[in-house]
């Protein structure tokens, strides 16, 4: 019969301790890791959608001001037809 002595039982025991602490230090390192890449991948998500509402916005902008132009065309042209149509009474 093998009977384990007082030290090599404490030896068993702090080893195993340590083992517990190693593999919990390495899962929190890991779920941490985790973690970070996600918020990367997150930032990297929302600078490309404000890089697209920037976009957006610019083409918005371009039409408005070409609408804007049109409609002063259309004023201008309704405008001179009034004038026209006022000689002719």
């Amino acid at each position: 019969m093998d009977t384990t002595t007082w030290p090599g039982t404490v030896l068993i025991l702090g080893l195993s301790l340590l083992a517990l602490f190693l593999l919990i230090g390495t899962a929190a390192t890991v779920l941490e890791f985790r973690k970070l890449k996600m918020s990367a991948a997150v930032q990297e998500e929302l600078r490309q959608l404000v890089r697209r509402y920037e976009q957006l916005a610019e083409n918005t902008l371009d039409a408005q001001r070409r609408t804007a132009n049109d409609v002063s065309e259309l004023r201008s042209r309704a405008a001179s037809i009034e004038q026209i149509l006022r000689s002719v009474e």
